[in-house]
């Protein structure tokens, strides 16, 4: 097999010789690829709500301060650190048996806090379901680009950010009620990953059959950029989620209800950018990407700056509009022009920088907001990076114009 020729920035399609092509996916299999795509989502997000019950559960064993805030953030370094190893077993073996696997292990190391009684234990039941999770976003990812192609394959492609996003302001919701008569009632929620290993083997059929020989080289210098790029992306895409109810606070805004407005709304346009990626995936991510960074950038300008809810409301809405279109764009950039038996390995890595950079992005800002001395700066920073990273990719896609 070819190695991958770097893919075009200004292109989202792979080249004709390159695709994979259409295994008769239909509507179903990309409605349940997106669907599964929210598990990791439901992993980082659920227990947020309980943290403090979890606290006060375990309020006698040592360390409590430092490991219940771990519990909720070690799936992403899980992920971040895995997701290579998930991609090429997938290329190896086969996307289907690693998925099924890991829907069954999600259930399994999900649902392990209902019944363990160590603090310790949760956060290390926590860190395998960042395991899980890396294979099944993995494997969904890499399953989107094999088995659609061109304008569905953007549709979907956005659909996940889209369905990502949403899911995000439900399984808060959801694990704050699920929480209310005991903490760990939502951690049931995780037993749906069993569900979805059934419907697994029930839609869909395997696109790339086991290898018994060597899979083909990645072309490491093709993928160095876009990589790089997820790492910044993932830390821009994050900074509106993370750090928009501190920016509120510092404002004196201290109902949860308005804060929770502004959050949802962010949300919404966080939708609407990635809804309309499909519909300006033609212009390819040489023009997209540039686009999404000064959007980000620009918004989170207006949030360090404002003065009142409206303008940072105003702010969320424009940086959240930019992160929508961005995620999209960066994976049609990084993954556009590789073979099938490339492509899980790709995806691997583009997940793992992304949740690398969600994983360091709330370091980042604090340490920014302790070396600038107040968030408003901090937020300044990521704002730069954002433009950064926009004047990056607009000059990558100029130079292939080019050379084209």
């Amino acid at each position: 097999m070819p190695t991958a020729q770097p893919p075009s920035p200004w292109t989202t399609a792979a080249p004709a010789h390159r695709r994979a092509g259409p295994t008769g996916a239909r509507a179903p299999q990309g409605v349940l690829l997106v669907a599964l795509s929210t598990l990791a989502v439901l992993g980082a997000v659920l227990i947020a709500p309980v943290q403090p019950s979890i606290a006060r559960a375990f309020a006698g064993q040592p360390g409590v301060d430092v490991l219940v805030p771990l519990s909720l953030t070690v799936p992403a370094v899980a992920i971040a650190l895995l997701a290579p190893v998930a991609g090429r077993t997938v290329d190896r073996v086969g996307r289907l048996r690693v998925l099924t696997a890991s829907l069954v292990l999600y259930s399994v190391f999900g649902t392990a806090p209902l019944w363990l009684d160590s603090l310790p234990a949760v956060v290390v039941s926590r860190a395998l379901v960042g395991v899980a999770e890396a294979g099944v976003m993995t494997c969904c990812t890499t399953l989107l680009g094999d088995l659609f192609e061109g304008a569905r394959r953007n549709r979907y492609f956005g659909l996940q950010t889209v369905a990502t996003s949403l899911s995000a302001v439900v399984f808060i919701a959801a694990g704050g009620a699920l929480a209310a008569g005991d903490w760990r009632t939502p951690f049931w929620l995780y037993a749906v990953g069993v569900v979805g290993a059934v419907a697994v083997r029930v839609l869909l059929r395997e696109p790339a059959p086991r290898r018994t020989g060597a899979l083909p080289p990645l072309d490491a210098r093709a993928l160095r950029l876009p990589l790089l790029v997820t790492l910044g992306g993932g830390l821009v895409f994050y900074t509106p989620i993370v750090e928009l109810s501190y920016a509120l606070d510092a404002l004196g805004v201290g109902s949860s209800a308005t804060i929770g407005a502004v959050s949802a709304a962010a949300a919404v346009a966080t939708c609407v950018g990635a809804a309309s990626f499909a519909r300006l995936a033609p212009r390819g991510s040489g023009v997209l990407l540039p686009v999404a960074f000064t959007l980000a950038g620009a918004g989170l300008v207006g949030v360090a700056l404002a003065g009142s809810v409206p303008v940072v409301l105003l702010g969320a809405a424009v940086a959240s509009a930019g992160t929508g279109l961005l995620l999209p764009s960066l994976l049609t950039w990084a993954l556009g022009g590789l073979d099938l038996d490339q492509r899980g390995r790709a995806t691997g890595w583009w997940t793992a920088a992304l949740f690398a950079g969600e994983f360091a992005c709330p370091l980042l800002v604090l340490a920014l907001t302790a070396a600038l001395g107040s968030l408003s700066p901090a937020l300044g920073g990521v704002a730069l990076l954002a433009v950064l990273l926009a004047a990056v990719t607009w000059r990558t896609a100029e130079g292939h114009r080019r050379r084209g």
